[in-house]
């Protein structure tokens, strides 16, 4: 009972501290809608099984134990990051209130195969998670542990982010806000951006002074 008390309290303080994860959802659904959020939110829960399967099956292990592989995701993972962050702080075309219409070009909805991948590429590729999952199964986690007890934690983990980001795509979703936010839009846009660009290169040069 304690194991899961500690899997619970970590998970949940993990899951609600800001990070990229929670700049892509607030960014996906105040642009393209409640539906683009929570997308995004399955794709994050999704990435977190990426991140307990390869600890359970000991990678976890060799990212603790060999730097290079480490400071490789950090790279993949700011890279991505600081491209989406520009993409969003450069964005020239304004929006409606309506989610997916654009005010002077009303082009196609953004798939919802691009809003999950969003997520789920966010996710992956963060070293905050890599780091959260590998230390908490690793300290929670025993030799005599079933594989059932060990999933189960996994699926917990996946549980919290998606309800926790899921109620962040509803809110940052509503009409009166979203029309609120795409009346400054442009400013939104660029905040984000910094934040996502800020977050992606906070975490590459993160241990460089250690």
């Amino acid at each position: 009972m304690n194991d899961i008390v500690a899997v619970a309290v970590i998970t949940l303080l993990a899951t609600i501290s800001p990070g990229p994860d929670f700049a892509m959802v607030t960014r996906n659904s105040y642009l393209h809608g409640r539906r683009a959020g929570v997308l995004a939110a399955c794709g994050i829960a999704a990435g977190v099984q990426i991140h307990v399967c390869y600890t359970m099956f000991g990678v976890g292990l060799l990212i603790a134990e060999v730097p290079q592989l480490f400071f490789a995701i950090k790279i993949a993972g700011a890279a991505y990051l600081v491209y989406v962050g520009w993409k969003t702080f450069s964005n020239r075309t304004r929006l409606t209130a309506k989610p997916d219409v654009r005010s002077n070009d009303p082009a196609p909805a953004i798939s919802g195969m691009a809003m999950f991948r969003s997520g789920f590429l966010t996710n992956v590729l963060n070293p905050k998670t890599t780091l959260f999952v590998v230390s908490t199964l690793t300290q929670i986690v025993q030799p005599h542990t079933s594989l059932t007890v060990q999933f189960g934690y996994g699926l917990f983990m996946s549980l919290v982010h998606l309800l926790w980001f899921a109620a962040l795509a509803l809110f940052f979703s509503q009409p009166a806000l979203c029309a609120r936010i795409l009346k400054r839009q442009l400013l939104a846009d660029k905040v984000t951006g910094l934040v996502l660009m800020a977050l992606g290169m906070s975490l590459a040069f993160a241990n460089m002074s250690k």
